[in-house]
């Protein structure tokens, strides 16, 4: 193989074939290597401009945090005066909230696309279920806050209670459950139903014993999505009517209740009154990280278990 210049001569030594000739233009190949640079360091600077952005957001939140996040704020319940008001109640009601969603999110979107996956028959029916079920994933959550008041709320009877937060949330997060079960699911290699057919074990076995195993760090990752984003959810909580000031702390969930999400959004609104509301909130903020990073590092650890297994 020669090089000259601009021209890469390849002669063969079998006769019937003509040499190859390939022309290198050193122009084009110069600008695409200026513009992978350019994107580059325009990517990075976004990367690092987001990353400055947290930093200075969780800086400030500590900051105003530090003398009010201690025991007895986590320990006491709800007040009108500051240096006495405690989020135990809202804790429980978080808490609460995710005993509901988990379950009911998982069992509903995983079955749910397992049959849109396995067992519907494609057809025109089937696409358009999925087209909707991808397109609930970006309605915005006051509209499920509405659903949920006049379904849960006013046409069940539930009221305000933990179970119809805990309803309605799920319905917000559902569609993100089924669309990331349903990519798992199938990523899932043929060959491997294929096997377990050959060797006698029938649809639903497969899929219990096969699919569902080799594609559950895909299912837990989208779970992990819909509860970080079920715990933070303030509107449809707020459309539903969760009260901002209860005294009680819930026992059942039948009872009435508030949540993180709600108290940092009214201590946030009552600023204007009273500052203090400020530190009240930069500590609940925290409170409700700390509350997600347990959450997410349970199901992380539980997908990463899965995956050396597969």
């Amino acid at each position: 193989m020669n090089y000259d210049g601009e021209i890469i001569k390849n002669t063969m030594n079998n006769e019937n074939k003509a040499p190859l000739i390939i022309e290198i233009n050193h122009q084009r190949i110069e600008r695409r290597i200026m513009i992978n640079k350019i994107a580059k360091y325009v990517f990075l600077s976004s990367t690092l401009f987001a990353l400055v952005v947290l930093a200075l957001l969780l800086y400030r939140i500590g900051a105003q945090s530090i003398g009010w996040l201690n025991l007895g704020f986590l320990t006491r319940n709800l007040s009108i005066f500051p240096e006495k008001a405690g989020i135990f109640g809202a804790i429980v009601g978080s808490l609460g909230l995710m005993l509901i969603v988990i379950p009911v999110t998982l069992i509903i979107g995983v079955s749910t696309a397992i049959y849109l996956e396995e067992y519907a028959s494609k057809s025109k029916i089937q696409t358009f279920i999925k087209i909707n079920i991808s397109n609930l994933a970006s309605v915005p959550s006051v509209i499920f806050g509405l659903l949920g008041l006049g379904l849960f709320g006013r046409l069940l009877g539930l009221g305000s209670s933990i179970l119809a937060g805990g309803f309605t949330l799920s319905l917000l997060v559902l569609p993100i459950v089924v669309v990331s079960s349903q990519e798992a699911i199938k990523a899932v290699p043929g060959f491997l139903k294929e096997a377990s057919y050959a060797m006698g074990a029938n649809k639903w076995t497969t899929i219990r014993k096969v699919v569902l195993p080799v594609s559950l760090p895909g299912i837990l990752t989208g779970a992990i999505l819909s509860i970080s984003r079920a715990i933070g959810e303030t509107a449809p909580l707020v459309v539903l009517g969760i009260p901002t000031l209860i005294m009680r702390v819930p026992t059942s969930v039948m009872d009435d209740f508030t949540a993180l999400p709600i108290q940092i959004y009214y201590w946030t609104l009552d600023t204007v009154l009273t500052a203090e509301y400020a530190n009240l909130a930069a500590a609940t903020i925290v409170v409700l990280l700390s509350v997600l990073f347990v959450l997410n590092s349970v199901a992380i650890v539980i997908r990463n278990k899965s995956q050396k297994g597969f």
